[in-house]
């Protein structure tokens, strides 16, 4: 690959790779731990992930276990869930604790998939963006030493990135949203 077109394409893979985080922190019927994988817990006075002070399991298919390492930070794990957007309350018998899934209804499924779609057409449009810069880049090239041919070379792989980087976007989102939609 060109060096001029690297840049562009590891761009529009860091975007595809923001998509799949966004992807895996939404919640579809069943437990994923991914969706904790923004709280931070107080932990001595600094902001730590919860992964780094607790164990994450999945038991059964629509609960989620988190086992502290230290019984000190229950309520503090338990704050940072209420806090955050997970949009479950955490139980807890003090060493434990538990967040249960609750069935999602037809319509939150619904609502889940628009919203799953809305963030792959940001992700595209990101993309485009970016093959938009990488273009007029190469058209400033022009006034240099590099050939007409060079230029519509560059464009036409910039293109080619471009619209391989959008059929991942639409894999990714439709494998989500089959995910979701199934009961």
């Amino acid at each position: 690959m060109d060096e001029r077109l690297k840049v562009y394409d590891d761009k529009m893979h860091k975007t595809l790779h923001a998509l799949d985080e966004e992807l895996a922190a939404i919640r579809a019927g069943r437990a994923n731990p991914h969706v904790l994988d923004k709280i931070k817990v107080d932990y001595y006075g600094a902001p730590t992930p919860l992964q780094s002070v607790a164990n994450v399991s999945v038991p059964e298919p629509r609960m989620i276990q988190i086992q502290p390492w230290e019984a000190t930070l229950v309520k503090e794990i338990c704050k940072a869930i209420q806090t955050s957007d997970v949009g479950i309350n955490p139980t807890t018998d003090g060493k434990v604790i538990r967040l249960v899934f609750p069935e999602m209804t037809e319509d939150r499924r619904k609502e889940l998939a628009k919203d799953v779609k809305k963030k792959g057409e940001a992700s595209k449009v990101a993309i485009r963006n970016i093959r938009r810069d990488a273009i007029d880049a190469f058209k400033k090239l022009s006034k240099s030493d590099i050939s007409e041919d060079e230029i519509k070379d560059l464009e036409d792989d910039t293109q080619k990135l471009t619209d391989k980087c959008v059929a991942e976007v639409d894999k990714a989102v439709d494998a989500k949203i089959k995910e979701i939609l199934t009961v």
